[in-house]
């Protein structure tokens, strides 16, 4: 549920990610677990995930300061 002002918490931010972004940010930003544990979970490199982590908060502020 959306605040009163109309602006998006951070879950709806999220929640309008690609899958694959949304995944590993929940647990990388949620979950507090490394880029290196997501690799191993995910069984993909893990230069893979930190820059989907690197994209992944790109996209989340520029959803932010759209506002």
């Amino acid at each position: 549920m959306a605040p009163e002002n109309g602006k998006k918490t951070i879950a709806e931010l999220i929640a309008t990610l690609p899958e694959e972004e949304r995944l590993i940010l929940t647990l990388h930003l949620v979950n507090m677990i490394s880029a290196t544990e997501i690799a191993e979970k995910l069984g993909v490199p893990e230069r893979a995930v930190a820059s989907v982590i690197i994209s992944g908060r790109t996209r989340l502020i520029g959803l932010i300061s759209k506002g």
